[in-house]
């Protein structure tokens, strides 16, 4: 489905909107969006996104990878990330999905928004919203995993909620280490800190990544990042 503008004018379009009419900027964005045929902004600005689709981006992943998969809020980070596991299941590989921002509910209805029939994944797909969601946690339920499952975490921030996790650097260093022993996929969201300013760049890099508490983010081998329909992917050198 073709725009009627690029994604910087519609967004621009809804800023309008949300002056006009007196309502927060999400509504006002997904007004927008109906108007072009799509059912939310989110799904809308994923869409745009496609010049990586979810194929090609699996495509440069192997096994023992940590993707970090970034983007502002409304910007199609969890939709490409939903993609990428149906990529994954389609390939007959398992897919994982860990959270505490969504429900199963909420992920199901995900994969019909994208056309795609849960069912036919039942047995290849897993849900994870546990409270003790962290590194250990992680590596005990793929345990058993099969070499090319692919796993999301939604969101890298998460495992440096809980005072009682390691830090998140120690986090993420066991499951780089789990990941290339075990031959598993980690793709992990993540929140942009609110000083990204778009206007100096089209998209986010890993300075922009919202970092709490210190982490060495060259313990990813592979970055995508997002913003109004502009996608930047980057391996480690």
């Amino acid at each position: 489905m073709k725009l009627s503008a690029p994604v910087y004018r519609l967004k621009r379009k809804a800023r309008e909107l949300a002056r006009k009419d007196a309502i927060p900027l999400h509504l006002a964005l997904d007004r927008v969006a109906v108007g072009e045929g799509f059912g939310a902004w989110s799904l809308l600005a994923a869409k745009s996104a496609e010049t990586l689709s979810a194929e090609g981006l699996l495509a440069r992943l192997e096994p023992g990878d940590l993707l970090l998969i970034g983007a502002r809020p409304g910007h199609g980070k969890t939709l490409l990330s939903l993609r990428l596991a149906v990529e994954a299941m389609k390939a007959g590989r398992r897919a994982v999905f860990f959270t505490l921002e969504y429900t199963a509910r909420d992920v199901l209805g995900r994969f019909r928004a994208l056309g795609v029939d849960p069912a036919r994944f039942e047995a290849l797909f897993s849900f994870d919203d546990s409270d003790a969601i962290s590194a250990d946690h992680i590596m005990r339920a793929l345990a058993e995993a099969p070499r090319g499952t692919l796993a999301i975490v939604d969101y890298l921030q998460l495992l440096d909620q809980r005072r009682g996790n390691p830090e998140l650097g120690v986090q993420i260093s066991a499951l780089k280490a789990f990941a290339q022993d075990k031959g598993v996929i980690l793709a992990f969201i993540s929140q942009i800190d609110r000083s990204y300013d778009p206007a100096a760049k089209p998209c986010p890099d890993l300075s922009d990544v919202r970092l709490p508490n210190p982490l060495d983010l060259s313990l990813f081998s592979k970055s995508c990042f997002l913003n109004e329909g502009e996608v930047s992917f980057q391996a480690a050198s």
